[in-house]
């Protein structure tokens, strides 16, 4: 049965045609972002290719945190999450605030939290 569904899934995966539909290649061509966005688009999606950065980012997602105590619940250590909270930073999925000696994290903004969110949803289904 297997068999079958591949077969007729290898079948849709290739197009036997040699006509461009122009109509449909310039109105989505019109609609493409500028090459500079769609790379800056990749990666963001790179930092999410990090177990450590995700586990971070739905961290965060649920509260402020500290270095500290974000290793202390990752099991990581101060070195490695700094590292990794650089990433996110320098991509602005998480921003930082200073109080005292304390350096607290957070999302940047909604956007990132829903981003998350789509994409937890998108692999529970």
């Amino acid at each position: 049965m297997k068999r079958k569904t591949i077969a007729a899934s290898a079948e849709i995966d290739h197009c036997d045609c040699n006509m461009i539909h122009d109509k449909v290649v310039t109105a989505v061509l019109k609609r493409m972002p500028a090459d500079e966005v769609l790379l800056d688009l990749a990666d963001l999606f790179k930092v999410f290719s990090d177990s450590t950065r995700v586990k971070i980012l739905c961290a965060l997602r649920q509260s402020e945190m500290c270095v500290c105590d974000i290793a202390a619940l990752l099991g990581m250590t101060k070195s490695a999450i700094s590292h990794q909270l650089r990433t996110l930073r320098q991509t602005r999925l998480v921003k930082h605030r200073r109080d005292g000696k304390v350096v607290y994290y957070s999302l940047d903004d909604d956007h990132i939290g829903t981003i998350f969110d789509q994409g937890l949803s998108h692999v529970s289904e």
